[in-house]
């Protein structure tokens, strides 16, 4: 099962957080500034439609001395001014295209732009808006103007228009904003192309499409190391578990620098180390304690036997009890000095006698007590001379026979045995494997606990009491090695121990 990180997901509820919101605020900001920028064009549009010709100088003929021509010549250059006012209110970075159709009370064209003799489409959406608005009536009058001093010249009467509703239509190149106004002689619709705007709209995209990921970033990033630092006293209970042993049970974690919420569960942390460090130490303390005391009497016992039995007489069957009795005390004795050496390496205090080890030779010596013991099993070798390390001689062969002697007991019937031994870099791999029942789970994980002996029907009728592998791993530990189970085939167990080639002080 895949466990998640908390400061992970922290870190990216954090950022989905502010993800939702800076997408949300761009998002708005985006169609208000729209808004705005089309607010501004449509005001700009209808002040040209309220007024639908252009502020020009007098003229210096009476219309009645023109000829026809003359006078659309003259109307048309009015309404081209008029387009080229517009174009200036729009200009911008880039020239607005705009298009311009001008119609008498009669439907008939006074004016069209050029564009507009080509593009049947925005000729046809022009014509369309113009149709969509009545004619008004004829409204009041404004204010007169000053006296004219041609009376052959009279200015025609200002109607106001009815306001317009300015859309946005979609042609096949781009999107226009098109306002029309009709007065009681003259009809007029304008359109302002949207390109100027969707670019400008376009950049401010582009602005918050990176922006924003940017600000998730930064903000991941915030919540990351926020995170972090709102951990910092789980990492340091963590820190500590990490070296709760039996060499690390005077650790304990400082309040004075923890947050509040954190106290109670750091001062129930500290008061369970403090109570496991009085058990220890209790437990160590008891077994060495109870192993010297008890050496020394066995030591007697051991010696009174063997003198004993050197006085009775041969095969009689006083003879047979005291040896028996010789082998159980002995056995006794055997357990004490592992209960010592235990108690030792609990307390940190596990002295090595330290000299250059041959375990090339050490090997040899155990493969004979092997043939010796369990002529029956099939003994394969894979290792070369020479290969010595640095630590206790005396300790080391204790580690071997006991891997040596469970490979013999927990063997199957016309079994068998590998012994491999190699150097990587500065440590020194030897493996041990023999053929066997296949190991539980269950027992795989408690293999190395004390007075554990697994599975009574694989351990029945086998001698132990389960000290020589938990003792084993922790005199490998003690060189500064391990002591591991393999992960093997069914059918097999093997295991792997591994020392420095030399200890570094």
């Amino acid at each position: 099962m895949k466990l998640s990180s908390f400061r992970l997901r922290i870190a990216l509820l954090s950022a989905a957080l502010a993800g939702t919101t800076l997408v949300g605020f761009g998002a708005i900001s985006w169609f208000q500034i729209y808004n705005a920028k089309i607010s501004r064009l449509d005001a700009e549009l209808l002040n040209y439609l309220m007024r639908p010709t252009p502020n020009l100088p007098p003229r210096q003929e009476p219309p009645e001395f023109l000829s026809k021509g003359s006078q659309l010549s003259s109307e048309r250059s009015r309404w081209q001014l008029y387009e080229d006012s517009l174009s200036y209110a729009y200009r911008t970075n880039t020239k607005t295209p705009i298009a311009l159709l001008v119609l008498d009370a009669n439907n008939k064209i006074l004016y069209q732009s050029n564009s507009l003799t080509s593009d049947v489409e925005m000729n046809r959406l022009l014509l369309k808006r113009l149709q969509l608005i009545p004619i008004p009536p004829l409204l009041q009058r404004e204010p007169p103007p000053p006296p004219n001093t041609n009376p052959s010249v009279q200015p025609p009467p200002f109607l106001r228009p009815r306001p317009t509703q300015l859309v946005t239509e979609q042609t096949k190149t781009a999107a226009w904003r098109i306002g029309a106004a009709k007065f009681p002689n003259v009809q007029i619709a304008i359109a302002v192309n949207l390109q100027a705007v969707d670019q400008e709209m376009a950049t401010i995209q582009n602005i918050f499409l990176i922006s924003i990921p940017g600000g998730l970033l930064l903000v991941a990033i915030g919540a990351w190391l926020v995170s972090g630092s709102v951990l910092r006293p789980i990492r340091q209970l963590t820190g500590v578990i990490q070296q709760v042993t039996v060499k690390g049970l005077d650790q304990r974690i400082p309040i004075g620098t923890t947050d509040v919420e954190f106290v109670e569960l750091i001062q129930v942390f500290n008061q369970m180390l403090e109570r496991l460090e009085r058990s220890f130490t209790q437990a160590s303390r008891f077994s060495g304690d109870a192993a010297h005391e008890l050496k020394t009497p066995l030591t007697i016992l051991q010696g009174e036997l063997e003198r004993t039995l050197q006085q009775v007489d041969p095969g009689s069957e006083v003879q047979q009890r005291l040896s028996n009795l010789l082998d159980e005390v002995r056995r006794l004795s055997g357990i004490m000095r592992k209960l010592l050496l235990l108690s030792l390496a609990d307390a940190g205090k596990m002295s090595l006698y330290l000299v250059e080890v041959d375990m090339s030779e050490l090997l040899m010596e155990m493969l004979e007590d092997v043939e010796m013991l369990a002529p029956h099993l099939s003994v394969q070798t894979d290792f070369t001379d020479g290969l010595r390390v640095q630590g206790d001689r005396d300790l080391l062969i204790q580690v071997l026979q006991n891997l040596f002697s469970n490979a013999i007991k927990y063997n199957l019937a016309n079994g068998w045995i590998q012994i491999r031994a190699h150097q990587i870099q500065t440590t020194l791999h030897i493996t041990i494997a023999n053929a066997s029942k296949d190991i539980p789970l269950s027992d795989r994980n408690r293999i190395f606990d004390r007075f554990y002996r697994g599975d009574p029907a694989r351990t029945r009728k086998v001698e132990g009491i389960g000290l020589g592998l938990g003792l084993a791993r922790e005199i490998a530990r003690a060189h500064h090695g391990n002591l591991t189970l393999d992960s093997t085939s069914f059918g097999q167990t093997a295991f792997t121990l591994t020392l420095p080639m030399k200890l570094q002080n």
